[in-house]
């Protein structure tokens, strides 16, 4: 082994905690890449690949009812390579000993072959078969979650009509691969489940024989979709078609885009985080260790080393710091990236979901942490490489103290000699000190832009469910009806109040800025559920105009005053404008509402609901939910207290596993930056701790002069990463924002507590190494250590 290898397997043992160190700094970052876009490539190409092999449909759209014939017409459009009619319908399912009742969504499926589109996958069972009993095919989510399996029968209400179905099988569906009830915020396998069952037992139960009322199509390579959706609404408009739309607009991939989105803003923003810290700790121990040895780089080159050989020598050791902590990162981004994936099994519903785990990525994680290892090397390896012989051998000069305040001697008195000296150091140096406490404010700012979460959602869900949306259940009906119904609603026993609303969809266009969307109709003074301006009070909807939320307003590109064109997606397509008369606050989705009797008017019908908002008497709840599900004017319930329960369920799941996994990533960014600051301040200062315990100053006191350092750094260290974390924390919010949902940004003082108490904690632990440290100098030594 050459002599130089010799002296770097010494180097490395010596600093093998500080090297350790930086290496997990570095593997954070190599873990949070892998984990970021593998996750990302996992759920793209699962979902690609899913989509592939059921013939995931490109474009859908909904009528009232429409001739089959029409399908002929529908597939000559120009682009379209595959159509399929279907019936579908809403309706009511009871399962014995489950008290809530369970909105189901029923599909057909052909009488005579297999599906062309959105063909589902069975896992148990076979499919449907023409018998004496009607057969039905049913979600795997809610098979498990009621314990049904082949041979299980179940009651259903389909438009007022009850029936018996038996379970045939059990399948998943890539137009549920996320599975959530109408009006419900968080999927809820026990409340809402998929039926399928052979056209011929559930056209009837719609008056559907030889008709169809969703249409879906997959479209030609390099077809233009618009030009599609367009042809599309023109034969179905006489029918009460809605406008079609692509698969940015259905539920199910809209929701795995946004975990998409999520995803690809975090693997851009964390990583190069950890790698800038690591290159920062890089170059300062480097840079810190030539300064030590700059006696033995002048002993090797006056022996005859070039400055190649030296130069070569100082990047292995960084090398095997970046290699060791790329293999960890490796490790823990492979572990860490298959327990992603199970946890995405039970959001996403794939017949299989595999992490991916791609060569390239791994590559590129490799590449990149050592060209940045590298790269906060290359200033120190290149002075020790041009460094003379001659120059080298001397001791470096000796630094040069000023008078730190130039005021009386009285003024400073407070301060003690010991934390004079630790004064004078960091003044004498402040480009590392600059270094050190911008480490900790990483540390603090990564701790800030991971815990504020906790109190953005508990915000959120404050606005959401406490001040605005307070009902306790919402309703909506087989079909739009009139007084009579809110009335038979308010009959119901444990109904307390009622609150009716009207719904239905159109094209608002402002220009060439347009979005489909569900305009909602509410009474004046909606008081159960209500509308919040943007300064989160309550709004009461004006007589004439409509009011659009922050969200749907910038779609729009819309404000107050603004005329706004609306179609409405009704079998006379009717047009009208109306002038934007107030903008919202709302998290959830894209919301316009208008006064219920100005929508009826604006639709030319009478006093007609949709639905009702209802507060109910907790100790009638039993009896209102078996009342409920015997009424047959009533297609779905959501309700809002388990919406709360399972949302408040998730996200605390959630949020636990992140707060933990970015809390340690923090800490270990505080450890490293201090702990290496620490150490290499220890070694460049032994000799002035020695003579100091000499003079008889205590291990403590001794201590006292690096702990001082360190108390200033995290001092100022922590107000920084506090405003560093809020801007981190404000781009994560935009990166995350969707249509579907819109995170408010909230900073609590929790957060910051939490932040400023895990990096102080991180601090403490360094500083007690370095007591020990101090408790284990050997004197002698140091003080015949030639200057």
């Amino acid at each position: 082994m050459r002599a130089l290898d010799k002296k770097l397997l010494r180097d490395f043992r010596r600093l093998w905690a500080q090297s350790l160190a930086v290496a997990l700094v570095m593997a954070c970052g190599v873990a949070t890449l892998i984990i970021g876009r593998g996750g990302y490539l996992s759920l793209l190409e699962t979902r690609a690949a899913y989509y592939e092999r059921s013939a995931f449909a490109d474009v859908f759209a909904d009528a009232v009812r429409a001739p089959k014939s029409l399908l002929q017409d529908i597939r000559l459009i120009d682009g379209v390579a595959q159509v399929e009619g279907r019936v579908m319908s809403l309706g009511l399912i009871d399962i014995p000993y489950f008290p809530l009742p369970i909105t189901g969504q029923f599909i057909s499926l052909p009488d005579e072959g297999e599906q062309k589109l959105n063909r589902i996958v069975l896992v148990q069972g076979r499919l449907p078969q023409a018998a004496r009993q009607t057969e039905a095919v049913i979600s795997q989510t809610f098979a498990r979650a009621h314990a049904l399996h082949p041979g299980r029968i179940f009651s259903a209400t389909i438009k007022g009509r009850k029936l018996h179905l038996l379970v045939s099988g059990i399948a998943l569906s890539p137009e549920y691969i996320y599975a959530i009830g109408p009006g419900d915020m968080m999927p809820d396998d026990r409340r809402f489940g998929v039926v399928w069952m052979r056209e011929h037992d559930i056209a009837p139960l719609l008056d559907m024989k030889g008709a169809f009322n969703s249409v879906a199509a997959r479209l030609l390579p390099g077809s233009r979709q618009a030009a599609v959706t367009s042809s599309i609404d023109s034969l179905l408009k006489r029918y009460g078609g809605t406008r079609s739309h692509g698969r940015a607009d259905q539920m199910s991939h809209a929701f795995l885009d946004a975990e998409l989105k999520q995803l690809a803003t975090m693997s851009r923003i964390l990583p190069p985080i950890f790698l800038v810290v690591t290159a920062a700790l890089i170059n300062m121990i480097l840079a810190r260790l030539i300064g030590l040895e700059r006696e033995q780089i002048g002993l090797l080159k006056a022996i005859g080393y070039n400055s190649s050989a030296i130069a070569l020598h100082y990047v292995k050791l960084v090398l095997a710091i970046a290699v060791g902590g790329v293999l960890i990162g490796f490790f823990a981004g492979t572990w860490l990236g298959f327990g992603l994936t199970k946890l995405y099994q039970s959001f996403f519903h794939f017949p299989y979901l595999i992490f991916l785990m791609p060569p390239s990525l791994y590559g590129i994680a490799a590449a990149t942490s050592l060209f940045t290892a590298l790269a906060g090397a290359a200033a120190a390896v290149y002075r020790a490489a041009t460094l003379p012989a001659a120059v080298a051998m001397q001791p470096p000069s000796p630094p040069v103290y000023q008078r730190l305040f130039n005021s009386s001697r009285r003024r400073v008195s407070i301060l003690s000699q010991l934390t004079m000296m630790a004064l004078r150091h960091i003044f004498r140096w402040p480009w590392r000190a600059a270094i050190t406490t911008a480490g900790i404010a990483v540390s603090v700012a990564l701790l800030v832009s991971s815990m504020f979460s906790t109190g953005t959602v508990d915000f959120m869900l404050d606005v959401t469910f406490d001040q605005s949306d307070r009902q306790d259940a919402t309703v909506l009906l087989n079909e739009v009806n009139g007084q009579s119904a809110l009335a038979g609603i308010r009959r119901l026993p444990g109904v307390i109040a009622a609150e009716p609303f009207r719904s239905t969809w159109a094209e608002l266009s402002n220009g060439h800025f347009e979005k489909n969307v569900a305009i909602m109709g509410k009474p004046p003074g909606a008081d159960i559920s209500r509308i919040l301006d943007t300064t989160l009070q309550p709004l009461s909807l004006p007589q004439a105009g409509i009011v659009l939320s922050e969200a749907l307003a910038e779609r729009l590109h819309s404000g107050v005053g603004d005329r706004i064109h609306i179609k409405l997606f009704r079998e006379r397509r009717q047009e009208t404008h109306a002038t934007v008369t107030g903008i919202v606050r709302s998290y959830i989705g894209l919301g316009a509402y208008m006064d219920i009797t100005a929508m009826n008017r604006m639709l030319g019908e009478s006093e007609l609901i949709s639905g009702a908002h209802l507060l109910l008497d907790a100790s009638q709840e039993d009896t209102f939910f078996a009342t409920a599900k015997e009424q047959p004017v009533l297609s779905s319930f959501a309700l809002q207290r388990i919406s709360l329960a399972n949302f408040r369920k998730t996200i605390a799941e959630n949020i636990g596993i992140q707060t933990m996994v970015y809390t340690a990533l923090g800490a270990i960014i505080a450890f490293g930056v201090v702990y290496n600051s620490a150490r290499i301040q220890f070694s460049e200062r032994a000799r002035e701790l020695a003579i100091l315990r000499v003079l008889g100053f205590t291990e403590a006191e001794v201590a006292r002069v690096i702990v001082t350092e360190f108390v200033i750094f995290t001092g100022l260290a922590i107000p920084l990463g506090w405003l560093a974390g809020i801007g981190l924390a404000y781009a994560l919010v935009l990166g995350f924002q969707s249509e579907l949902y819109r995170i408010p940004f909230v900073i609590t003082r929790d957060t910051l507590a939490k932040s400023a108490l895990v990096v102080t904690a991180a601090v403490a632990i360094s500083m007690l190494i370095v007591r020990r440290r101090v408790h284990k100098l050997d004197l002698i030594s140091v003080l015949k250590t030639r200057d």
